[in-house]
């Protein structure tokens, strides 16, 4: 399982956002994926649909109550869970400071579930405290969302600092992959020019020791789109809310930059041996390898929206050189999941009776 942290301790740079619809579009493309809210405002939870005062335990369960990670995580959509949260969330700090090992917690909680799911996205709070230390010790690799502003990159530094205390001390094989930039206005000059400082700064890690010696800037930026805001209010990502809209678009993109760039060196390698012929992929590989299978095997379930129905890409599959995986994964995850409708909301179109939802503000 690949854990990403999606991290910004600054507010409204979009990392819930990014989270929902990334996730959303990695299940779309087959995979099996984990979403964990550690932010005590709760955004994801309410972006995918559930109503935060309905959760018993969830992510303040997990860290403070000894809860198991596979009993508190819910289905929310076709191979997507979630590790919701709620405002119990808050105290959680407090409660752990006399706890020994308080910053791996959560990383001894999912350790049970690494081979259930292909990926793992952690929505983390807009601050650096210990709900972001447990997030940063769990997870192998950092997602950074920034908005490109100038004030945005004074944060950045102090972000990067922190990245690399805890790659010393805590999380040794924790690095920052990919800064992903949101609301992003290709019109204006600051864009650009805070992308180009970005740009430059990173070209200047190459080869050292730092975390972020191999991190890039998306090739992809996320443009400035309502519907982007309009859709967490409907408790729905922006393929159900929009499919058709840019931001569905640009986070289609991103996923697909995750799922083909962000390869762990024994699959880069092993496709890279396929394709090259050096060694023989197994019979029916090509339907069978890919990461987190295709689906077909899944019990049934409501069809997707049509944003979900994109075609699987066709890139060597990876030849697994770990573990034996079965190619032919069970009708669910060998994990008790707990089933939960999602929120009845209106559809967009019945703005009469909007308000009766609770609308949330995307980051």
């Amino acid at each position: 399982m690949r854990t990403i942290a999606v991290l910004n301790q600054k507010g409204g740079v979009g990392k819930t956002t990014t989270v929902a619809n990334t996730a959303a579009a990695l299940a779309a493309m087959g995979s099996k994926v984990i979403a964990i809210d550690l932010d005590p405002q709760a955004h994801l939870t309410i972006h995918l649909g559930l109503e935060p005062q309905s959760i018993e335990a969830g992510s303040y369960g997990v860290l403070t109550q000894s809860a198991r990670f596979e009993e508190q995580i819910v289905q929310v959509r076709p191979n997507l869970w979630l590790l919701p949260a709620n405002i119990n969330l808050v105290g959680a700090e407090s409660e752990l400071v006399s706890v020994v090992g308080r910053e791996t917690i959560l990383q001894e909680a999912i350790r049970s579930s690494e081979n259930v799911f292909d990926y793992c996205l952690i929505d983390c709070a807009p601050s650096l405290g210990l709900l972001t230390l447990n997030a940063l010790a769990a997870a192998q690799e950092v997602l950074i969302p920034l908005q490109p502003h100038f004030l945005a990159l004074q944060g950045f530094g102090q972000l990067l600092q922190t990245v690399e205390l805890v790659n010393r001390r805590i999380n040794p094989s924790l690095r920052v992959k990919g800064v992903l930039l949101c609301m992003f206005d290709s019109r204006a000059s600051l864009p650009n020019e805070v992308k180009a400082d970005i740009e430059q700064f990173l070209e200047n890690a190459r080869g050292s020791n730092s975390a972020w010696s191999d991190a890039c800037i998306l090739p992809t930026f996320i443009r400035r789109n309502i519907k982007l805001a309009e859709a967490p209010g409907y408790g729905q990502t922006i393929f159900e809310y929009e499919p058709g809209c840019n931001g569905a678009e640009d986070y289609r993109k991103v996923a697909e930059f995750i799922h083909a760039q962000f390869q762990l060196p024994a699959q880069t390698q092993a496709v890279h041996s396929v394709a090259s012929g050096e060694i023989e992929a197994p019979p029916d590989s090509v339907e069978t390898l890919q990461l987190g299978g295709t689906g077909e095997d899944q019990e049934p379930q409501a069809a997707p929206p049509e944003a979900f129905s994109q075609p699987q890409s066709q890139e060597p599959p990876p030849q697994d050189t770990g573990p034996v995986r079965n190619d032919h994964p069970p009708t669910s995850p060998p994990i008790e999941i707990r089933q939960v409708s999602k929120r009845a909301c209106p559809s967009p179109t019945q703005t009469d009776t909007a308000s009766s939802c609770h609308l949330e503000a995307a980051e």
